[in-house]
């Protein structure tokens, strides 16, 4: 129990650091979820294209592998990108260093791979408006992207408020993945902290518990977010 206490300051901030990216991400992965729903709805060929490879490929690949392409991997395509921009143009020099720090690679990593997700589940919520709403509102006299924006997307977002929850839950988990670039997230704090007590048990079943809370705590804040816009039953107060 000591051990606990004393390294709760240190888990505490693991638990910061894991709500400020999880925050970020989802924020961001909303924008670029909405984008690539519309995108998915789209007519043009190629904005359809565009946001269905983006979907698939996010969707079919492990985030700890998107994670190592932004951390790893994009560090030497901008150096290269740079040592091109000084030959070709005759600036420069740039910096030699192309260092993403953990905390970029983090939020855009994550943000992309939940703005995949985020894209079906706005998709979702968009197709499953009545098409006769739609068509009312254009024989109203209103433009396609009128009713879109003003019939279709309110509905649609008291819909999608579930799955975003559980979008954002499972962002929230999926940030210990972080640990492996070095981010001092919870699951990173845990590890430094066993590294230096090795007591592996009590220091895990601590990170377990703070996650849990965090899971629990969010779930609760999905729910009274539905009972106020009376979904699935609910009736607002």
């Amino acid at each position: 129990m000591d051990l606990i206490i004393q390294s709760l300051p240190f888990l505490l901030d693991g638990v910061l650091q894991t709500l400020k990216v999880t925050l970020i991400a989802v924020a961001l992965g909303c924008i670029l979820g909405l984008c690539g729903g519309m995108g998915r709805l789209s007519k043009n060929r190629f904005a359809h294209a565009l946001a269905t490879c983006y979907v698939d490929f996010v969707r079919g690949t492990p985030l700890l592998v998107q994670l190592f392409i932004v951390y790893f991997g994009l560090p030497p395509l901008i150096q290269q990108f740079k040592v091109f921009l000084e030959a070709s143009f005759a600036l420069g020099p740039f910096s030699s260093t192309s260092h993403i720090p953990p905390f970029i690679a983090a939020v855009v990593a994550c943000s992309i791979n939940s703005g995949a997700y985020v894209s079906e589940i706005f998709r979702a919520g968009i197709q499953s408006i009545e098409k006769g709403q739609s068509e009312a509102a254009l024989s109203l006299g209103m433009t396609q992207s009128q009713a879109m924006r003003h019939i279709i997307l309110p509905q649609a977002f008291r819909r999608v408020v579930p799955p975003l929850g559980n979008e954002f839950i499972a962002m929230l988990k999926d940030t210990s993945l972080l640990s492996c670039i070095g981010y001092a997230e919870l699951t990173r704090q845990g590890q430094l902290i066993i590294g230096s007590t090795f007591r592996s048990f009590e220091i895990w079943f601590s990170v377990a518990l703070l996650y849990l809370i965090m899971t629990l705590g969010i779930s609760r804040l999905v729910d009274f977010t539905e009972r106020r816009l009376g979904i699935n039953g609910h009736h607002q107060s």
